[in-house]
């Protein structure tokens, strides 16, 4: 089964050029087209597309409010913000709303069909230009936020072993570190990953890099 695109930019000329570059391959059709966020919205709920490109600055509403609507309306389909804004300020706001992928219109044809294809199989991206800017300013928000409710049940010392089960500590050196038996340490990451809702030590590791819990490099 091709993946389904549906292709938002409120210029025709920038339409027209996708839909020629997607038609030629053979695992992609494009479904339809939209001008503005209202149609983008209408035409993902009448044609349930797998992958919707969206373009940032459209009439009534924009890209950024279409995607994070599509997200709450339509989860399984995979939003690819395509714009010409270089700004990390964009990137941000467009991830922070739901969108799997961000991507320059000055990518290459290869890299946007690459783009779509790894959206539909539930991967994210975001244009190498932009990756290193994105994740400082995800860690600067993180930081500014580590107090927040999802750290304010945690103790001193399950903040120190998620502090360095982030640093890749195992559960022998988080003892050693902290002065604790290894039974100690066991029985409060069960503690712990109850507290956070997580299922083991890598989903741990995300949430304690999330809310900035990233110990320095000695």
């Amino acid at each position: 089964m091709r993946i389904k695109v549906l292709l938002a930019d409120d210029h025709g000329l920038v339409r027209e050029g996708l839909r020629k570059l997607l038609e030629i391959e053979p695992d992609i059709r494009v479904v339809g087209e939209a001008s503005d966020g209202l149609e983008v919205l209408e035409m993902v709920d009448k044609l349930e597309p797998d992958v919707v490109l969206m373009d940032i600055n459209m009439p009534v509403a924009d890209g950024i409010a279409a995607t994070r609507e599509i997200v709450q309306r339509r989860p399984e389909t995979g939003v690819i913000v395509l714009t010409m804004h270089k700004e990390d300020g964009h990137a941000v706001r467009a991830v922070q709303a739901g969108a799997r992928g961000y991507l320059l219109k000055s990518a290459k044809a290869a890299e946007l069909v690459s783009a779509i294809r790894a959206v539909h199989k539930g991967a994210s991206l975001v244009d190498p230009m932009m990756m290193t800017k994105v994740l400082a300013e995800f860690r600067r928000m993180a930081e500014e936020t580590s107090s927040q409710e999802g750290l304010a049940g945690l103790t001193e010392t399950e903040l120190g072993i998620l502090r360095l089960l982030a640093a890749g500590a195992s559960n022998k050196e988080i003892a050693k570190k902290m002065g604790l038996a290894n039974s100690t340490v066991k029985n409060k990451l069960t503690v712990l990953f109850g507290k956070i809702d997580v299922a083991d030590r890598t989903q741990a590791a995300i949430f304690a890099l999330k809310h900035g819990l990233v110990l320095e490099n000695d």
